[in-house]
């Protein structure tokens, strides 16, 4: 079951100077920042930057929250999706995986703990 939007991550060339402008537009520090992951907290949603990937009108992908995500990936492979990138852990216990709808469409799911249930439920 889709819980509701939780993450948009964007791919950018430079992790370090993008992180450095998204604290400056979000006007806050990241709550999480790796070498393969930056992410913010943002109003209980989260922005997160990936240093590879093609940045651009094209390269961002809303991921939508799950609780179990391995549920979600076959019930969306069922209703006619193609998986992109299979379920991983991309860590922290953070799971991710990113479909391509029947209509050439990114739709990326992602089952989070971390996430506040509270303010979601």
């Amino acid at each position: 079951m889709i819980q509701g939007l939780r993450t948009v991550i964007y791919p950018v060339t430079k992790l370090a100077d993008a992180s450095a402008w998204y604290a400056q537009v979000l006007e806050r520090q990241p709550y999480f920042s790796e070498a393969f992951y930056v992410g913010f907290e943002v109003g209980g949603f989260e922005l997160g930057l990936i240093p590879d990937g093609q940045p651009g009108s094209t390269g961002g992908t809303a991921y939508w929250g799950t609780q179990d995500i391995e549920a979600e990936v076959a019930r969306l492979v069922k209703l006619g999706a193609e998986i992109v990138e299979r379920v991983s852990d991309v860590g922290g216990g953070i799971r991710v995986a990113t479909v391509r709808d029947p209509y050439g469409n990114l739709f990326g799911v992602i089952q989070n703990p971390h996430f506040d249930r509270a303010k979601v439920a």
